[in-house]
């Protein structure tokens, strides 16, 4: 799945825990009639991702869906959603160059006679 839209905020990149266990969150305000503002993990060697990003940059954002099941305390089942990304893709591309080509030179048709063959395949 894809997610695009505009940078809003970049995390600072947390560690949790002597596993070494690395996570940065990406906000990413959609360009919708309704924008919504979505909050992507990107974990471990993906965190790195990030660093060539800036907020306000238009962004393509490849994503997973992850859910999990949490059991508390008293038995009962909680369930948890998250979106992981694991690509970024700057969408703003660089200034447009001019697609305006130099004159051509004006062809001359030379004349044919009925001496000449018309070899012309068609």
């Amino acid at each position: 799945m894809e997610v695009t839209g505009k940078v809003k905020l970049i995390g600072e990149e947390q560690t949790f825990g002597a596993s070494g266990f690395r996570k940065r969150e990406l906000v990413v305000t959609t360009n919708e009639q309704y924008p919504q503002m979505l909050m992507i993990e990107f974990v471990q060697d993906k965190c790195d991702l990030l660093n060539s990003y800036q907020v306000g940059q238009d962004v393509k954002v490849a994503i997973n869906l992850r859910g999990r099941e949490w059991i508390n305390p008293e038995g009962v089942a909680k369930y948890f959603n998250s979106i992981q990304g694991w690509r970024i893709e700057n969408l703003q591309t660089a200034a447009p160059q001019s697609t305006e080509l130099p004159p051509l030179e004006e062809l001359k048709a030379t004349d044919l006679s009925e001496s000449e063959p018309d070899d012309l395949p068609f």
